[in-house]
């Protein structure tokens, strides 16, 4: 009588192979079809809102979510390739909506096709550097307007969204380049309009003006943002960083 040959660790991975294909076979229907694996949950989407600080020259020709392109390479891009990274099976979907120039009424006249129609589980809007800057080129919008506007852009949300978890990002400065002592205290005043935009419409605020502040003192403002305005790679990755702590995305 022969003796049976034992079984090597290459016969085990074949015969479960085989099997896996007769399962997958007999799924569709006997088509021969392999073994298909479950399609991912349909995940959070995230939408990022805002000025050129987001915008950061995304493809807007390009509407699909996680694309490089679309993303622009600021901070939506580091949120986005760290989360998609660190949540492989999840599902996750970013968008980046930004238009360069946008102050809180120009976000208004695109919010339904740009943000509502997205219909985001979770919004992240900076906005507020333009709604000052502008009014040395001739805008006349004031800090009680940014205010009543922005609050009534989330408070506009909040109700087509019900379940929408809401981020705002406190406008920042540094000074140098494009940002002199006439920016305050008016710029400040801003910010603090943001932040009770924030409380208001119980939203995640993610606060970057101190952190800013403070590094820049260690190196120079221009390391972080060369025009005091739009951030260097540094700066956006800072603002990423500050983002992920604040919102901790499932």
């Amino acid at each position: 009588m022969r003796r049976a040959r034992a079984w090597t660790r290459r016969d085990v991975i074949k015969s479960g192979l085989a099997a896996l294909a007769a399962a997958g076979s007999r799924r569709a229907g006997g088509a021969g079809a392999l073994w298909r694996l479950p399609r991912p949950p349909a995940g959070t989407v995230v939408l990022f809102q805002g000025d050129s600080i987001t915008d950061c020259g995304r493809n807007r020709a390009a509407g699909d979510p996680n694309v490089a392109g679309a993303l622009g390479t600021g901070y939506p891009l580091l949120v986005a390739s760290t989360e998609l990274a660190a949540h492989a099976e999840s599902g996750l979907k970013f968008y980046n909506r930004g238009v360069s120039g946008n102050k809180v009424p120009d976000l208004e006249q695109r919010w339904a096709a740009d943000t509502l129609a997205l219909k985001p589980d979770v919004l992240s809007v900076l906005i507020g550097v333009n709604d000052f800057w502008h009014r040395q080129k001739g805008y006349t919008g004031t800090v009680a307007d940014y205010e009543t506007g922005f609050a009534a852009l989330l408070q506009a949300t909040r109700q087509a969204l019900p379940s929408v978890r809401l981020v705002v990002i406190e406008p920042f400065v540094l000074r140098c380049g494009a940002v002199d002592a006439s920016w305050f205290p008016e710029f400040d005043e801003r910010r603090a309009a943001a932040a009770r935009v924030a409380r208001q419409a119980n939203a995640t605020f993610v606060a970057m003006q101190a952190r800013f502040t403070e590094l820049a003192s260690r190196t120079s403002p221009e390391y972080w943002a060369a025009d005091g305005v739009h951030p260097t790679p540094a700066g956006h990755a800072l603002i990423a960083e500050r983002w992920r702590r604040a919102v901790e995305l499932p």
